[in-house]
């Protein structure tokens, strides 16, 4: 073979190796993107955009039905019957109740405040005063042997006046002993001019009260009520002294003015403070 036939012969099986790889049928594989059906073009990345642009935030995630419901506002129509006032009761629960509410009166030996019952029953104050009503009228004076009374902020149960006799007669026990006159002078003052202290009290009357002080804050009349500028107690009058007249507040006490003195007791009662002004200028308050 000459030299020219030998380079021919490589030339032809070079061309091969030039076109392509093949398969084996001999045809030239193609790329493995073309293979499964999608170019080039397809399967490139997209452009990242201009240089130092922010990624796009993802957006966040919706709340779920149960944490929308919690976060909802109450219903204003809960909100509006919370408000309203209990209703009426029906006639056999207020029988029952105003049952209880006289076997608390009866127990109580002080004025219950309509507070204290309604917090006792476990009800609202408003089904607490249908039963007092309803108590009030079925012990209506010359009904029954009690009747309902107020007395100050409370209420109690007290007796007729019509049995005051035989039950005097059925315990044998004595009233109360009555006030002697320099304790009556000095409640009373107590009562018109609360608080007020024991030194004022002494120069109203003339004489000193120490005694009537003592004994009044014994039996539970009076008692302290603060200080006054000065350092002195300051006295007042108690549920007890409305209890004991009969008085439901101190706005029931008799005004003073029907009693304005008479020329004769404008009299005494000069000669009296001239006497006790003598007295301390002698030696001191004089006694009771």
């Amino acid at each position: 073979m000459s030299d020219s036939e030998a380079a021919a012969e490589a030339e032809v099986a070079a061309e091969p190796e030039l076109a392509g790889e093949t398969d084996v049928q001999g045809e030239p594989q193609r790329p493995e993107a073309e293979q499964d059906g999608v170019s080039e073009a397809e399967v490139a990345p997209e452009p990242a955009g201009e240089a130092g642009a922010e990624p796009e935030l993802s957006a966040a995630p919706e709340p779920s039905a149960e944490q929308e419901r919690s976060s909802e506002p109450p219903p204003v129509l809960e909100q509006e019957r919370s408000s309203e006032p209990p209703e009426p009761l029906e006639e056999q629960q207020l029988l029952a109740l105003s049952r209880v509410v006289e076997a608390l009166l009866f127990l109580s030996p002080d004025p219950v405040s309509r507070a204290d019952l309604a917090e006792a029953v476990a009800s609202p104050e408003e089904h607490v005063a249908q039963a007092l009503a309803l108590l009030e009228e079925q012990l209506a004076p010359g009904l029954r042997g009690l009747h309902l009374r107020e007395i100050g902020e409370g209420y109690v149960l007290a007796s007729s006046p019509e049995a005051e006799e035989a039950a005097r007669r059925l315990f044998s026990r004595p009233r109360v002993a009555t006030l002697t006159p320099a304790q009556t002078e000095t409640l009373a003052i107590v009562a018109y001019l609360q608080p007020i202290s024991r030194p004022e009290i002494g120069r109203i009357r003339g004489v000193s009260a120490d005694s009537a002080t003592a004994a009044l804050l014994e039996r539970g009349l009076i008692e302290e009520s603060g200080r006054s500028q000065f350092g002195a107690a300051l006295y007042k009058t108690t549920t007890t002294f409305l209890k004991l007249f009969g008085l439901r507040s101190l706005q029931e006490l008799p005004d003073v003015a029907q009693w304005d003195p008479s020329p004769e007791e404008q009299a005494e009662l000069r000669d009296r403070l001239l006497r006790a002004g003598e007295a301390r200028a002698g030696g001191g308050p004089s006694g009771e």
